[in-house]
């Protein structure tokens, strides 16, 4: 069974910044992709970055030049660098590893930005 642990997360004032991060069971070769999703309470779970396993990266509009999506193959990590945080992106944000017929999913961290 593929475990994905999320670490990272916490309380921030807005402009500020936090990394986290997604160690997998299994090395992360094995996936199609890597994502981070997001989820507030009420609302779907939405996109926030997603890495290929040959690199290639795509963003949420929001996110897009205040994070950062990458990848450790060497420690089977994935990575979610955020800047310039704001109270927006309040919310648990979720590990997702993507194989053809099976998504995996990690336990989520919560991430608070103060105004």
């Amino acid at each position: 069974q593929v475990q994905l642990v999320e670490s990272g997360g916490g309380l921030v004032q807005a402009g500020g910044s936090l990394r986290l991060s997604c160690a997998a069971s299994e090395s992360i070769f094995s996936f199609n992709a890597m994502a981070w999703y997001r989820q507030t309470p009420g609302k779907q779970r939405e996109l926030v970055a997603r890495i290929t396993s040959v690199g290639s990266t795509n963003y949420a509009d929001s996110v897009k030049g205040r994070f950062t999506i990458s990848r450790d193959n060497a420690k089977n990590t994935v990575y979610l660098q955020m800047n310039s945080l704001k109270p927006d992106d309040t919310a648990v944000y979720y590990c997702n590893a993507g194989r053809t017929y099976r998504d995996y999913w990690g336990q989520g961290t919560q991430v608070t930005v103060s105004s």
